[in-house]
């Protein structure tokens, strides 16, 4: 079962059933180096050690005394849902073998138990374990080398900006970024800063979509003591505060003509006034604005000054939706998960398959931002160190682009073909012949799907 003779440690494997005979049938089977068997006729011993050491592989006897394997699983799937589990029955029940799998089991085995099929779905699972592990260990390396001032990313779009936000940050005096809501467009503002000749320099951030139309004039320039009602004492204002530095004004396309007027004269003049005083002051600011909406269809309709835009976007950088961008969601996700662990003190792992799978087809709307909260969600509601579907909020579980998808199209196709079969099965009210009939296959291939024999050279018998 070693491929290739790595030197990867041993995987931990419990054994419980409590028939000695067939325990050790089944430690036999599975003795390779790769292995770390662990076997256990007291099903409460067994159930301690998987939930103390975190056993990634099961394999248990259905029907026992005191603890069935049933219990079993529901306890192992709670503390890790990565665990994978394998039923093993003497007393073959399609309902039994639904509800198994339903609970998170990936194979259900009837006894006598095929040892040649045992060995090789065992293997299989630890190839997808060190599969697992290896991805793990090459997301965390990504992670560390696929970050620009901040930004995750490695797909095209993103190395795009990348590049262009290199090549701009020595020179620009006015870049213009757009892109959706949640998209990322204050991070790229901070990396221009971060990488201009004025770093050193503060960096202002204001919110168009936030200011009073009345008070805008004052954030942005200030006031002088009595310049209206309520100015009870002389304020500065962003631009001056920004002074030998970086203004970024997000949600530029919510400002108000009259006041866009007022920042165009300040971009062309680099000075300012603050309201209530005849005195201009000289400033030197670069200037980054941002926003979600198309500026060109606002100066067509009348709602942007076109001399404005033509001044701010002298430079423009457009960031992608997430949708478009599908590389770079399994290092965000590790991002996140990685942040947030440290940020609440929790050991998290990883996500599991159903998980993973849920997110990669999500639509996410709110785009990275909106990811940033999920993960931080899931962090936070999680009781075991692996983040699994109901973890997840349930505005993403219900949406409609991934809500059409059943529990089955999150699982590997073997699992989905066994599944459909018990259902046929359970539907012909366990008649063999015809339930394979009904799926198009012969009884040989139908008992393979459900783990049994047609002959009977198969080695290990139970009770269970």
């Amino acid at each position: 079962m070693n491929n290739g003779g790595t030197l990867a440690r041993p995987i931990p494997v419990v054994v419980i059933d409590d028939d000695d005979q067939a325990l050790g049938l089944v430690q036999a089977a599975l003795a390779e180096e790769e292995l770390e068997l662990l076997a256990f006729t007291n099903p409460q011993q067994g159930l301690d050690v998987i939930l103390r050491k975190q056993v990634p592989i099961v394999l248990v006897d259905l029907v026992m005394p005191g603890l069935d394997g049933m219990r079993i699983l529901e306890r192992a799937v709670e503390a890790d849902p990565t665990v994978e589990v394998i039923l093993m029955t003497g007393n073959y029940s399609t309902d039994a073998a639904v509800e198994a799998i339903r609970k998170g089991a990936c194979d259900y085995l009837t006894k006598p138990i095929n040892l040649r099929r045992l060995r090789n779905r065992v293997q299989q699972i630890v190839s997808d374990i060190r599969r697992r592990q290896k991805a793990a260990e090459l997301d965390e390396q990504l992670l560390r080398t696929c970050q620009f001032e901040g930004i995750v990313g490695r797909s095209p779009q993103m190395l795009e900006v990348f590049g262009q936000i290199s090549r701009v940050s020595p020179h620009f005096r006015t870049a213009l970024i757009t892109g959706a809501t949640g998209t990322g467009k204050e991070l790229v503002a901070r990396a221009l800063h971060r990488l201009s000749p004025v770093s050193a320099g503060p960096f202002a951030a204001c919110n168009c979509s936030a200011v009073v139309e009345t008070l805008f004039e004052s954030e942005l320039f200030g006031h002088v003591k009595g310049a209206f009602t309520g100015a009870a004492a002389d304020k500065i204002g962003l631009f001056e505060y920004a002074h030998g530095g970086v203004i970024f004004l997000d949600e530029i396309g919510d400002m108000p003509l009259a006041m866009q007027a007022k920042l165009l004269r300040v971009l062309q003049e680099s000075e300012i006034r603050r309201v209530g005083s005849p005195q201009s002051r000289k400033i030197d600011v670069r200037v980054i604005a941002a926003t979600n909406r198309e500026l060109r269809t606002l100066v067509a309709e009348r709602l942007f000054r076109d001399d404005l835009y033509y001044r701010l976007s002298m430079m423009q950088i457009t960031l992608p939706l997430l949708v478009e961008r599908r590389d770079d969601t399994p290092l965000l996700l590790r991002h996140f998960l990685s942040r947030f662990s440290a940020q609440f003190n929790k050991p998290l792992r990883g996500l599991t398959h159903r998980a993973q799978s849920v997110l990669q087809r999500y639509p996410w709307p709110g785009n990275v931002r909106e990811m940033e909260n999920v993960i931080g969600h899931a962090c936070m509601m999680t009781r075991s160190e692996i983040i699994d579907v109901k973890d997840l909020p349930p505005a993403v579980l219900n949406k409609a682009d991934w809500g059409a998808l059943g529990e089955e199209d999150l699982l590997p196709m073997e699992e989905m073909e066994k599944r459909h079969a018990l259902r046929v099965l359970k539907h012909t009210g366990g008649n063999k012949v015809r339930a394979a009939e009904i799926l198009g296959i012969g009884r040989t291939t139908l008992y393979r799907l459900l783990g049994e024999i047609e002959q009977k050279p198969v080695e290990v018998s139970g009770k269970g």
